[in-house]
């Protein structure tokens, strides 16, 4: 007996602990060891992370897809996991031991790191529960993480491997330098601030004249490490000068003057100081011109002894009052300017970013870029919009050496050994080490272990093939590898997707030997926004929690929203108002079912939707068969938005506003094979609703399953593993026109109804005008029905439209609806005359606003797009207005 009503927060868990015992998660089931695998491989959370809308979104998508191979038949691995989060984990645990008044250092390493692995243990992973509650059917039993022994033995074979080849190295290079956390990071955990600063304007003399040449910046303390000044070498007014030496104030050091591209002729003076250790520009022009490098700063971003003794020790912007006042006692400051520009910031250690020169391990990015963008270029990977593939193109073409070293104690520790001299021993233990030095030197020599942890990207670069248990050889590497579909966001290409597809051309080979890629489709799926379309977050107090809209309205609704809303290329803009609409939607199909139910609707063994003889059972399978072959199309094309919109259109307007309704008079007639059908053809179409829903709403369809099971025959599984609909021979021609038809009548007489404010008790006469002999076999059949569904008191025919009628259009059939009788005809066209009226000022208010560069230059993005949007809706009311007026002969 199906509830009253569903009860969302009383199911879920039930329903996935179900899914779970009945092992229906699982890869390699009996019955399918010999089955097409599919294969998924989780961007792995964060293990301090909990679920955020992205992670919402890219996870039911993920589900939407192994759901749905998993009804296909297909041997289905989503592989779970999570990455250890390096800078994230360390802080946590970090924080744990300040409140206790400890650090790291007074710990020691080994206890510092098994401190870590106890947090994890007992606090880190509370995501994985957190997607459980989503729906997620990962398969759990093969859980993994990045500092698990089997993926600690994958990165210790590739970093081996690459630095033997050649391709890791140690070089000094700049990094982005957190000077609260004291480590390198990655481009990923920099953001951009835009902050107010100033443009210091700095004079510097140049030797052997009385000129000076005027460099701009916004960093005054960084001076004390310029080692040139450039000029663009078409720059005339400095074309003199090149070649010259300039004489670094505060510090007295001669610098060169220099010809480079890299100079601006219009940016300020077109001269550019040049602090090689201090910006990545800077640097690549040190190295063109074969500078002098020299950092100025220690790792806490103090100035160190390669500065004037008055400098050293100074916090660095400290440093940078002390030296603008000095440059300015000098009369060496020519002017400030207020100056609005971007500032890198650590999005950890939330400190600004220095360019600093360091010492560090680096992959030779550009030689494993090669092959990866061949595969791109020929297809073997494809993006999902595709126009994701010239972002990757883009960064791909031109790498920059992979920086891979972290100041952390929390990672894989770099596998390198330094003998006294400095000798470097690359190797999976100490003991292999120290047989190498032994070799190396002809004795024993102490060695040190190189302190670095590698970059989590390098671990997370490795995750198809290390989940699957590379570097052995197992069963799931190769039925496994290559994966399928990688869901992923934009933001992610350069750090992850790129490095991905290198490690696995680089050390994944198929049967004949040929490289292969890790996975042959990229999905790239947009950010979810705000309803007004601005990104979420803390600072603006915007950020929608899942959990909260899952605790409130059911994991399903917030499920279907994320899919109907996920059109490729175009960001979500989630409004609380949608999740509750599609909770709606469950409630509707729940009626449905509990109306199904009253009336019998039980399934039937040896049912034959290709046997019907009742119109309406005929139509309905055909629109089942369209609405299947709809929703498996767009799922394999990646347009989940038409999947879910394909089914959604399907359940409420076609089966439940239409179907059951037209089948109410035969459930409540005598016919009683008629009857029998219908209710044989009901259950059929309700399975296949359950069905072709579950992928996007999987806990209220395998509700509705189990409940609409007790009655009939007894279900062979669980809907998780039931059979995914492949119809076809079910469209019937006649069916269709017949039933489109009644359809449309029906429709059409209930617009116009309703246009004309006619009152709903109201019963309506229809008059069809020169009928041809289709549509009066149509009337004489469904005359009945017709006039209960759309109000009327009578259909007749006649050649002319009756004066005072509306006229409506069914089919190729004009009818006339005579409302003289039933309305105030006069009022009526006054009151659409004034709504007109009203809403034509409403659009000439909004266009007059949509004209105003003022307002385009200041207001927001998403304030326009609102604009835009309200136009659109008001000109669409506009139209309906102006047809129902028209209906009225004004």
């Amino acid at each position: 007996m199906i509830d009253k009503t569903y009860d969302a927060k009383a199911s879920e868990d039930r329903i996935y602990a179900a899914w779970e015992a009945s092992g229906a998660f699982s890869h390699g089931r009996p019955g399918r060891a010999d089955a097409e695998p599919f294969t998924i491989v989780i961007p792995p959370p964060n293990v301090t992370g909990s679920l955020h809308m992205g992670h919402a979104l890219n996870n039911t998508l993920q589900d939407i897809l192994v759901r749905f191979e998993r009804m296909r038949g297909k041997d289905v691995l989503w592989q779970p996991g999570m990455d250890h989060a390096g800078i994230a984990t360390q802080m946590v645990v970090e924080r744990q031991l300040d409140g206790e008044g400890m650090s790291r250092h007074d710990l020691g390493r080994d206890a510092f790191i098994q401190r870590v692995w106890t947090w994890k243990a007992h606090s880190g992973g509370t995501i994985f529960n957190q997607l459980k509650r989503l729906g997620a059917s990962c398969d759990w039993s093969r859980e993994r993480f990045t500092m698990d022994a089997g993926l600690s033995r994958a990165v210790l074979k590739v970093f081996i491997t690459l630095y033997r080849e050649g391709l890791i190295y140690k070089d000094k290079r700049l990094v982005n330098w957190d000077p609260k956390l004291h480590t390198a990071i990655s481009d990923l955990e920099v953001q951009q601030v835009e902050t107010k600063g100033h443009l210091w304007h700095f004079k510097y003399p140049v030797e052997g004249t009385d000129r000076f040449i005027t460099v701009a910046t916004t960093r005054p303390e960084t001076m004390l490490g310029d080692t040139a000044v450039a000029v663009h070498p078409d720059d005339e007014r400095y074309t003199d000068l090149v070649g010259k030496v300039a004489v670094l104030p505060l510090v007295g050091r001669r610098i060169p003057i220099v010809a480079d591209d890299y100079a601006d002729p219009e940016q300020g003076s077109g001269a550019v100081k040049i602090t090689p250790a201090h910006d990545f520009n800077d640097f690549e022009v040190g190295r063109r011109h074969d500078l002098e490098m020299i950092n100025i700063l220690d790792e806490r971003a103090h100035l160190n002894e390669n500065v004037p003794e008055a400098y050293r020790g100074l916090e660095r912007f400290e440093a940078r009052k002390r030296i603008v006042a000095d440059m300015e006692a000098e009369g060496l400051l020519e002017k400030i300017d207020d100056h609005l520009h971007m500032v890198p910031f650590g999005d950890r250690g939330g400190v600004a970013i220095e360019p600093w020169l360091t010492e560090q391990w680096y992959v030779d990015a550009a030689t494993l870029a090669k092959p990866a963008i061949e595969a791109v270029e020929k297809g073997e990977t494809v993006f999902v919009p595709q126009t994701w593939e010239k972002t990757y193109f883009d960064w791909m073409r031109n790498i920059q050496p992979w920086c891979i070293s972290r100041q952390l104690w929390w990672g894989h520790q770099i596998p390198a050994w330094y003998g006294p001299d400095g000798e470097i021993f690359v190797a999976e233990d100490e003991l292999e080490a120290a047989a190498m030095a032994q070799k190396h030197y002809g004795d024993a020599r102490p060695l040190t272990r190189d302190p670095d942890v590698l970059d989590t990207w390098f671990s997370s670069a490795l995750w198809p093939f290390s989940t699957l248990g590379w570097p052995d050889e197992t069963p799931e590497l190769k039925r496994h590898y290559k994966t399928d579909v990688l869901v992923t966001g934009f933001d992610i290409i350069f750090f992850w997707v790129a490095r991905m597809m290198m490690a696995g051309l680089h050390f994944m080979k198929d049967e004949d030997g040929k490289p292969e890629v890790p996975f042959h489709t990229v999905y790239i799926h947009a950010l979810v926004r705000d309803e007004k379309g601005q990104k979420m977050s803390k600072s603006k107090g915007n950020i929608i929690d899942p959990l909260e809209l899952i605790d409130e309205y059911g994991a399903d609704s917030l499920r279907f929203t994320l899919a109907a809303m996920a059109a490729q290329g175009r960001d979500i803009k989630l409004a609380t108002s949608r999740v509750e609409g599609y909770r709606n939607f469950a409630t509707k199909l729940w009626n449905a079912a509990r109306f199904c139910e009253m009336n019998g609707c039980v399934r039937t063994a040896g049912f034959d939707p290709a046997g019907l003889s009742e119109t309406i059972n005929r139509w309905i399978v055909g629109e089942t068969q369209k609405a299947a072959t709809t929703v498996t199309e767009a799922i394999e094309a990646y347009r989940f938005n038409d999947a879910a919109g394909g089914v959604y259109r399907f359940v409420w307007n076609v089966f439940c506003d239409w179907y059951l309704e037209l089948a109410k008079p035969i459930l409540n007639g005598k016919d009683e094979a008629a009857i029998a059908e219908t209710r044989a053809t009901a259950a059929w179409a309700l399975d296949r609703i359950l069905i072709l829903l579950h992928p996007f709403m999987p806990f209220v369809t395998e509700e509705l399953w189990s409940a609409t099971g007790e009655a009939g025959p007894a279900r062979e599984t669980m809907l998780i593993e039931a059979e995914w609909p492949a119809l076809s021979g079910l469209i019937d021609g006649q069916a269709d026109a017949d039933i489109n038809w009644l359809i449309e009548a029906i429709s059409a007489v209930r617009s116009a109804r309703s246009e004309m404010n006619v009152p709903p008790s109201a019963e309506l006469r229809l008059a069809l005008i020169d009928a041809d002999r289709v549509v009066r076999e149509r009337v004489a059949t469904y005359d009945t029905l017709v006039k209960r569904l759309a109000r009327l008191s009578e259909i007749s025919f006649a050649d002319a439209v009756p004066e005072g009628a509306i006229q409506v259009l069914l089919g190729q059939t004009v009818g006339a609806l005579p409302l003289a009788d039933v309305i105030d005809i006069a009022g009526e066209r006054a009151r659409l005359e004034k709504e007109l009226k009203k809403i034509d000022g409403e659009i000439t208010g909004i266009e007059k606003k949509l004209a105003n560069e003022q307002f385009l230059a200041k207001a927001p993005d998403h304030v326009i797009e609102e604009q835009h949007e309200r136009r659109a809706d008001a000109s669409a009311r506009r139209g309906k207005l102006a047809d129902a007026l028209s209906r009225l002969g004004a």
